[in-house]
């Protein structure tokens, strides 16, 4: 079931980019009002994942050591990604992001970190940043349904792009994504 018609992403906020010559690294920060373990089985079981990330995977990320198929949105290729660290509920690895859980009142402190080109990360940021809203509505029991690749275009997504942009001190390539799924 979707809800999208009743969102609205807020101002791009709790993102920096660590940079190291050519390689950047996004770090979104996020407090959600969800307990650690309901956060984590939104990070790693399949099914939760296809209501708000931008991939499909075949098997849990539960498990250090385990090889899933991960497939990203609007591509059609699938990769083998190794979860190369799993402590549930606190930290998880794989592929070129890490996802760091942290218990606070009322709630779990998500930070993700992932290795981003340079040319691209404001455009991560803005992804991230809806699929997180997704993720956080999706937990609380009032889903709005997936909203990624060129759905993401109806919600802001451009508006978040020069946001994060700016933040981060970085020019936007000149491309589009592609278009909405009717």
């Amino acid at each position: 079931m979707s809800n999208h018609m009743q969102y609205a992403p807020g101002p791009a906020r709790g993102a920096h980019a660590e940079k190291d010559g050519e390689k950047w690294t996004l770090v979104l920060v996020r407090e959600l009002r969800h307990s650690p373990e309901n956060v984590w089985q939104a990070l790693t079981d399949p099914e939760q994942l296809r209501e708000w990330a931008p991939f499909d995977v075949d098997e849990s990320l539960d498990a250090a050591g385990s090889v899933v198929k991960l497939k990203w949105a609007s591509t059609t290729q699938i990769t083998e990604t190794k979860v190369t660290r799993a402590e549930a509920p606190r930290v998880l690895e794989y592929q070129d992001m890490r996802w760091e859980l942290e218990p606070m009142p009322g709630g779990t402190r998500l930070t993700l970190w992932h290795s981003i080109d340079r040319r691209f990360i404001a455009w991560g940021a803005a992804g991230w940043h809806i699929c997180l809203d997704v993720m956080d509505r999706f937990i609380g029991g009032d889903p709005l349904g997936r909203i990624i690749g060129g759905d993401a275009m109806k919600f802001e997504w451009q508006r978040l792009n020069i946001e994060y942009a700016e933040q981060f001190g970085v020019d936007t390539p000149n491309w589009q994504p592609p278009p909405a799924k009717s």
